[in-house]
């Protein structure tokens, strides 16, 4: 399997969010995914959620990796210095936060943590639209999770920031 990995470092300002959306976008198209694709709609989704779980919860800069396989697959690795794994949260009616990861697990074929040195890395994956060939009209399967799981749903990370 070949792989192309860009990189972006990302400052521990909120608005930095918006840079790493920009940024995504645009190494996207890079590599073919077209603008108004779903597949780029839900990458940039699931980078905006990620880079603001590390950059608001940690108050420290963090490292946003896309990793694009020959295959059409592409993973999203956001590398921060906070040693603490994601923890379950539930957000409640109209609480603003606490539905992050809830929201990665329901739009990435996989999802996990491990650490990555001081701090960890939080990836997500998500596979190329599978081709239906022209005499199949069925309903598409749904993706088979991988062992990689996250914490599962509701599962955000803990508020609080860490020294940098």
């Amino acid at each position: 399997m070949q792989v192309l990995q860009v990189q972006l470092e990302v400052g521990p300002d909120p608005a930095e969010v918006g840079r790493a959306r920009r940024w995504a976008r645009s190494r996207l198209a890079g590599s073919g995914i077209g603008e108004d694709d779903t597949l780029a709609e839900t990458l940039v989704l699931l980078i905006s959620e990620l880079v603001t779980n590390a950059v608001v919860h940690t108050g420290c800069p963090a490292v946003l990796r896309m990793l694009f396989a020959a295959e059409g697959g592409v993973r999203v690795e956001v590398a921060d210095t906070s040693d603490r794994p994601p923890r379950p949260r539930h957000a409640e009616g109209d609480d603003t936060n606490g539905r992050g990861l809830e929201l990665v697990d329901g739009l990435a074929d996989r999802w996990g943590w491990q650490p990555e040195g001081v701090g960890k890395s939080i990836w997500c994956e998500v596979d190329p639209a599978p081709v239906t060939p022209p005499q199949s009209r069925g309903p598409l399967p749904a993706p088979v999770r991988g062992e990689g799981r996250g914490p599962g749903p509701g599962a955000s990370m803990t508020p609080g920031r860490v020294p940098c």
